[in-house]
């Protein structure tokens, strides 16, 4: 940390101010801030420096956010999240930069092709299940489907999370998918990442990812959070729900190939 120059040391002041940013408004603009730490700081210990700003921006959004979210949701993500978070630590244990960049950049891109598919294709299933009638689908298959997609994104948001702190885009998805609009998307997102932030620093320290050092780093980069969390409210509500759903799906994109390019 000694050999920052002033200039990545702006990037990084930069990018801390897109946490908070990210936090109030766009979920998915937080990939940027992941790849310009993993570019200026080896991309294994930026995340043990990024993981306490994060969760500096996730206090914020819950106090703007806290009364939009949806626990159900939550609930049914927990237990899958949890295991992501294990078989992550169990993957840091041996991987390196190169492996963390490129595993985290292909999931993001995959991801955000995942969800372009979907709603491309959401609207003629909508179209075909209201011409079929609402009992050719069961009840209890609707649930099963419902279960096995928040067990499948909340396994890898668990894993991304826990490897770079990239389950944002991650879960992103998932919500945008389930048809979250933008103040419960934002709301269920707070609640979930603060949870799960401060849940991953045991994790991390004992990793060696978090220590005093990277601490003193953070003491500084912090005070950038708040402004850019204060503007993330500030024009959350000038964002517009189609173009609030393509700035997130873009800013995913743009953070997975900023780390398979590095």
């Amino acid at each position: 940390m000694d050999t920052i120059t002033l200039w990545e040391l702006v990037a990084l002041a930069g990018a801390a101010t897109l946490v908070g940013f990210s936090k109030t408004a766009v979920s998915g603009a937080n990939t940027v801030s992941l790849a310009i730490f993993a570019a200026v700081l080896p991309a294994r210990e930026s995340t043990g420096i990024l993981l306490p700003l994060l969760i500096v921006g996730d206090v914020f959004a819950v106090r703007t956010y806290r009364r939009h979210a949806d626990w159900a949701t939550l609930v049914r993500l927990f237990p899958a999240v949890a295991a992501g978070v294990v078989v992550g630590t169990v993957f840091m244990l041996w991987a390196d930069d190169t492996a963390v960049r490129i595993s985290i950049g292909v999931i993001l891109l995959v991801m955000a092709s995942v969800t372009v598919w979907r709603r491309r294709t959401a609207g003629q299933q909508a179209r075909e299940q209201s011409e079929q009638n609402e009992q050719s689908e069961p009840a209890g298959e609707g649930r099963h489907r419902a279960r096995l997609k928040a067990g499948s994104y909340g396994v890898l948001g668990g894993f991304t999370t826990m490897v770079a702190n990239a389950g944002g885009p991650v879960m992103s998805m998932y919500l945008l998918s389930a048809g979250f609009r933008k103040l419960g998307f934002l709301g269920t997102s707070a609640w979930f990442f603060l949870i799960v932030n401060v849940a991953k620093v045991p994790f991390s320290v004992g990793l060696g990812l978090i220590d005093g050092h990277s601490l003193l780093l953070d003491a500084g980069l912090a005070l950038c959070v708040i402004p850019g969390a204060f503007l993330g409210r500030a024009v959350v509500d000038r964002i517009n729900q189609r173009l609030f759903e393509r700035l997130v799906i873009a800013a995913t994109v743009l953070g997975g190939v900023q780390l398979l390019l590095r």
